[in-house]
């Protein structure tokens, strides 16, 4: 299969710049993956598309600001992207220009409580970063760090949390579910009054999800590792959810690959934690996940194959073409999909 079959253009000015007001004010394109026919809606409407007893798995992961800007013992002035906590106090990081940081360069702040130095290259060009703090390193990064915007948004986010889901709740990743961005606290209390259970679980996302896809051919690429956990309630719950007909409709890319590793063959989910690099593309056969809410993503990416599994490659192709039609808005801060 070759990656140029999931290529598609896309008009610059459709790129949303700005997240919209009110979150649950983006425009949602429903899509049956069975029969491929496109309705039209508004998310703060997506209760009318779902069941009593349905359930929304959520990841309930919080952005670190993981961009800081450093400078080496030699003067040079470099930028620090965090990926992925290695240990207690070492990060997977890339810097740029990565030439300035070798194994030994030493690193200062804008603050004096906290130092770094670099121990170890990583993959594709990351350095692996130990840092000395007084203090808790994450508030330290609160006041440290930028939120670390995807290249596509060329605008300041004046408001960090619109980069957040309204139930983000746990540190550790390097970008936004951004599927979740369309809830509110309201449209979330209306749907479990609906009937809906909403339940989360956590997988901190890595950059590697978003990289772009270097081979022709889609199976040769490699997906780098994420940390995930499911807890045993939240497991428990969805298993007789689904024991009693409820459709499991993951909100995000995130979900459905910690859910696809966790879930046994049989479509049950245990407690379980670890690495995933769960790469999901056309072909693949889904054990649990039924339905997904999603954003629309960057063509030739990982993202967008594995919701062409789901959905079906032309499926897909033909729903991104009607959005675009339709002068949808595309990527994070875009309207939203719902594939049922």
């Amino acid at each position: 299969m070759l990656v140029e079959d999931f290529d598609y253009n896309l008009p610059e000015e459709l790129i949303a710049q700005d997240p919209i007001e009110p979150r649950d004010a983006s425009r949602l394109l429903i899509l049956d993956k069975a029969s491929g026919a496109i309705r039209h809606s508004i998310f703060s409407q997506i209760g009318e598309e779902l069941n009593a007893g349905d359930i929304l798995v959520i990841n309930d992961t919080r952005v670190l600001p993981a961009r800081i800007f450093a400078t080496t013992d030699a003067g040079a002035q470099i930028e620090v992207l965090l990926l992925k906590q290695v240990s207690l106090n070492s990060w997977e990081a890339l810097t740029r220009p990565g030439k300035k940081t070798r194994i030994g360069s030493r690193l200062s702040f804008a603050l004096p409580e906290i130092t770094a130095k670099v121990i170890d290259y990583g993959d594709e060009g990351s350095r692996i970063i130990e840092f000395y703090h007084d203090g808790d390193f994450f508030s330290i990064l609160e006041r440290l760090g930028e939120m670390p915007l995807p290249p596509y948004i060329k605008k300041k986010l004046l408001n960090q949390e619109r980069y957040q889901p309204v139930y983000a709740r746990e540190r550790g990743s390097a970008a936004a579910p951004t599927a979740g961005l369309h809830f509110t606290e309201t449209l979330l209390e209306q749907l479990q009054q609906q009937g809906i259970l909403i339940e989360k679980i956590l997988l901190h996302v890595g950059l590697g999800t978003f990289r772009p896809v270097k081979t022709e051919v889609v199976e040769e690429h490699f997906m780098h590792s994420e940390y995930y956990r499911v807890s045993a309630e939240t497991a428990a719950r969805i298993n007789l959810a689904r024991q009693n007909g409820g459709r499991l409709i993951a909100v995000g890319t995130t979900s459905v690959r910690t859910l696809e590793t966790v879930a046994a063959d049989d479509g049950s989910l245990s407690q379980a934690e670890g690495w995933t690099n769960k790469y999901i593309y056309p072909g693949y056969q889904f054990k649990i996940v039924e339905g997904m809410i999603t954003n629309f993503h960057l063509p030739k990416s990982t993202l967008i194959m594995l919701i062409s599994a789901l959905a079906g490659r032309q499926n897909v192709l033909n729903a991104y073409q009607e959005a675009i039609n339709c002068l949808y808005r595309f990527y994070s801060f875009g309207d939203a999909m719902l594939i049922i």
